[in-house]
């Protein structure tokens, strides 16, 4: 998107929904817009029951609009909901103008946004894919004439050229990014091989999760009161009062109507969602839709198969509000909450310590203690234990390994089933002072 191009919002309002929701997605479309270097220029509502399937608005209201935008030179106009390829491509014809729906838009403010070559890639995918349904034709005009017997006819048009070379790009990508899981696997087994608790930040666009971070950590992440300032993760160490050492990431913020392609294209990253022990759910305390805002997180960690995680809800942005009354309030509607300010770094020794609290509680039962006797015809389980635990000491005997180890309880069930036949188990114990 240009510095500055001037921009319409249309939104269409149905009698199922009330009026105030759809007023306020428009103002987050507005912030996207702003974000992508958009100027906006006014707001359409319509009142129907459902959209057209040729135009999403009625088809005198997007001559109307036509008019309208012509009057005012207006460069381009956004729809807040997905439009079709078929919807885009008529209205562009009827506007004579730039069409986006919300999904384009979002997709040009990640572009903007992705510095890791993990994040470009990404974003590309997400593009791609988006862009693949609705390239349009002209026709034979377009096609590719040939020669001599056998050729003369319309040959092969370069729309189905371009579909050609945006799958083969797609299939790339997803073999880019096949490579980058690979290596972030790795990373993990790795950080595995001595085991450290990770909590990861998830929570809606803007609501502080980046400052949360620095506040805690001093990570120097990017802070920008716009949606989707960061995107690329961000992870360094916590030390916890009990001394303990987590490791803490910052990821992607969510939004309303976020674009699957983008859920699937950032399952890469949101991996490391998927692999933390628990989950720090930011809210922004000051936002009049907090609730709505905070259940749009929780329905896309539902998608993502992640609503059992072990998550603490952590109310950001208290320092706005002048009377504890009000803070109580929003204890009674987020039931066990913790709240903070990460601008003003107030309520964080009371977040830190239940963290520590809950990740106690999460290990109790998770971790065992081993001490083995392994063959080096074994020495499989070994490995495993690298993998899966914390390998503590190892001596080394003629015919095999005197192994002491810490790991969860599902990798200790599966060494015991191996050794059940032998007598490699010699007991398990437990490693005081560890």
């Amino acid at each position: 998107m240009s510095q500055r191009e001037k921009t319409v919002l249309v939104g269409l309002h149905r009698p199922t929904v009330k009026r105030y929701m759809v007023e306020d997605s428009l103002e987050e479309l507005a912030q996207l817009v702003a974000t992508a270097g958009g100027q906006e220029c006014g707001r359409i509502i319509q009142e129907r029951d459902k959209p057209t399937p040729a135009y999403y608005i009625g088809k005198g209201k997007a001559q109307e609009l036509a008019a309208w935008c012509k009057s005012r030179h207006i460069e381009m106009v956004v729809f807040d909901e997905e439009l079709s390829p078929s919807q885009q491509h008529n209205l562009e014809k009827v506007i004579q103008c730039k069409v986006l729906d919300r999904t384009g838009l979002i997709l040009d403010v990640f572009a903007r946004h992705a510095r890791s070559r993990e994040g470009q890639l990404q974003v590309e995918l997400a593009q791609l894919k988006y862009m693949l349904p609705r390239l349009m034709g002209k026709g034979v005009e377009l096609s590719r004439l040939g020669a001599g017997i056998g050729t003369r006819g319309p040959g092969e048009t370069k729309l189905e050229t371009d579909r050609r070379r945006i799958k083969r790009r797609i299939n790339h990508i997803q073999y880019k990014l096949g490579q980058v899981r690979r290596q972030r696997q790795l990373y993990r087994c790795k950080r595995q091989s001595v085991p450290m608790p990770v909590v990861a930040l998830v929570g809606y666009t803007n609501a502080g999760k980046s400052t949360l971070m620095n506040a805690l950590t001093d990570a120097g992440v990017l802070v920008q009161d716009k949606l989707f300032a960061t995107l690329d993760p961000t992870t360094r160490r916590l030390q916890l009062p009990n001394h303990q050492t987590v490791l803490l990431s910052d990821t992607v913020g969510f939004i309303r109507k976020l674009p699957h392609q983008l859920i699937e294209a950032f399952k890469a990253t949101l991996e490391e969602v998927a692999e933390a022990d628990l989950l720090l759910h930011v809210i922004d305390a000051s936002h009049f839709e907090m609730n709505e805002q905070a259940q749009t997180v929780r329905e896309i960690l539902r998608e993502l198969g992640l609503e059992e995680k072990p998550c603490i809800p952590v109310l950001n942005k208290i320092d706005r509000f002048k009377h504890r009354n009000t803070v109580n309030c929003l204890f009674a509607r987020i039931p066990g909450a913790c709240a903070v300010s990460a601008l003003k770094r107030t309520g964080l020794e009371e977040l830190l310590n239940r963290i520590a609290a809950e990740l106690r509680r999460l290990s109790c039962g998770r971790r065992t203690d081993l001490a083995l006797s392994l063959p080096y015809e074994q020495s499989d389980l070994l490995a495993l234990l690298h993998q899966k635990g914390q390998v503590l000491k190892i001596e080394y005997l003629p015919d095999r390994m005197l192994v002491e180890a810490r790991t969860d309880s599902h990798t200790a069930g599966i060494i015991r089933q191996q050794l059940q036949h032998s007598d490699g188990m010699r007991e398990q114990i437990g490693l005081p002072g560890r």
